[in-house]
């Protein structure tokens, strides 16, 4: 089995070498990233975390980098004169975490996953530890690290239902992976009880909650949201409708609500972050054939806007802190069957949070928010725009929801110390077993 993954992933490269191509014309920055997925590591960085009894997490994009910051500040806390180095898989997890994560003494693009790669990055970097953030399992580089004596730990372990399908097809592939880690700290009992199904060892797993809980990255002043409002051209007590993490199929229906909310808020304000950013000039097309003015938010970065009141984002690592001026979030991939996004950063700015019936991948924090009357579902999108309206006529739901989002935020805090404890106690019993 392990040989036939190896044999698709070689021919998925080879197959893969004209977009390589095409993108590494096209695309600014690629260059950079493709050597590195080949194992060709920036040597300032090298010589950074190379060799230094490193703590590696690796954290594919910017929702794992999310739960990867309080981590690495917590290793920090707890381990001051650690080594700490960051591999992502995507460009934009990549600047998310040089971003948000100014503790990492390096952040590189994680290897393509083929055993001469592994090995040969496994043993330049040589980590005291290796942690896989969330769901990130790689054969090959776990066999290289399992080789090479390096204990591997899942850190905010996560295991969706769509993962959990898949999984279960790799046979004799995830048994071998299952048992080079040595601990899985999972978010919840559902995870737990799902990475248990697909073979971990129980005595291996815990439930030490979601780091996600602790991020502190998007906080934001009152002077700095103010800042924001002024930048996105709004009116101070213009009410503000965030949208994060929209798919393909959702902003008409949001579009429409916005063109009923304005009815009653003529002045009202939309910023629609789409999850790929790309799409950014056809959701300023959509917006005009509703009625709407939008503009990209890099052009307001050029003072190039006037008279706009749709916000397209189009920049990386903003959401965060662009939620902490919505009077009401609505979290995208949810109006879909796409599983939903993260819910926790509006609620750590206590939002008020309405998403759609299709949250499966966050099935307990959506639970948790949902039973706390701090998220509210709408189940198709007619129903969306009687809940935005709800929302910003009614200041005691509004207010409500609003408290209940930030306790929810408060009671939870912590998981980022746990995770940061076992791994303690893990080189610990490996400085030990020397």
């Amino acid at each position: 089995m392990h040989l036939l993954y190896n044999l698709l992933a070689l021919v998925l490269v080879i197959l893969a070498a004209p977009v390589f191509l095409y993108r590494l014309i096209r695309e600014a920055g690629f260059g950079e990233r493709l050597k590195q997925s080949f194992g060709w590591l920036p040597a300032e960085t090298v010589a950074k975390v190379a060799n230094k009894n490193a703590i590696w997490l690796h954290a594919a994009s910017v929702g794992e980098i999310v739960a990867t910051s309080p981590m690495v500040k917590e290793i920090k806390k707890e381990m001051p004169d650690s080594v700490v180095v960051i591999s992502v898989v995507t460009a934009s997890g990549y600047d998310m975490a040089k971003r948000i994560i100014p503790e990492a003494d390096g952040v590189i693009f994680f290897p393509l996953d083929l055993p001469w790669l592994s090995c040969r990055v496994v043993k330049k970097i040589a980590p005291q530890a290796f942690l896989l953030v969330e769901t990130e399992l790689w054969p090959n580089f776990l066999k290289a690290s399992r080789k090479s004596g390096i204990p591997v730990m899942m850190v905010n372990g996560r295991i969706g239902d769509r993962s959990f399908g898949n999984y279960r097809y790799l046979g004799s592939v995830l048994k071998d992976m299952l048992q080079t880690v040595v601990k899985f700290c999972m978010q919840s009992s559902i995870d737990a009880q799902y990475i248990i199904k697909l073979g971990a060892d129980p005595q291996r797993v815990m439930v030490t909650g979601n780091t996600k809980y602790d991020q502190t990255y998007t906080d934001v002043s009152e002077e700095e949201q103010q800042q924001l409002i002024s930048q996105y051209g709004f009116g101070r007590h213009t009410p503000i409708i965030v949208a994060g993490s929209t798919h393909k199929g959702e902003e008409e229906s949001l579009f429409s609500s916005f063109g009923e909310v304005r009815k009653i808020f003529p002045q009202a304000g939309l910023v629609i972050a789409p999850r790929d950013i790309q799409r950014a000039d056809e959701l300023v097309n959509m917006a005009a054939d509703f009625g709407h003015k939008a503009v990209k938010r890099i052009l307001l970065h050029k003072g190039a806007a006037d008279g706009h009141n749709v916000v397209i984002l189009d920049t990386i690592g903003e959401l965060g802190r662009v939620y902490s001026i919505a009077d009401v979030v609505f979290v995208g991939g949810s109006l879909i069957p796409q599983g939903g996004h993260n819910i926790l950063e509006p609620a750590a700015h206590g939002k008020p949070i309405i998403v759609g019936p299709h949250m499966f991948n966050f099935k307990d924090i959506y639970a948790l928010l949902s039973d706390r009357k701090a998220c509210i579902t709408a189940k198709d999108p007619v129903l969306l725009t009687d809940k935005l309206m709800n929302i910003l006529q009614d200041s005691e739901l509004s207010s409500t929801m609003s408290k209940n989002a930030r306790a929810i935020i408060e009671e939870n805090r912590g998981a980022a110390r746990k995770n940061t404890l076992q791994l303690k106690m893990l080189l610990e019993k490996k400085a030990n077993n020397l």
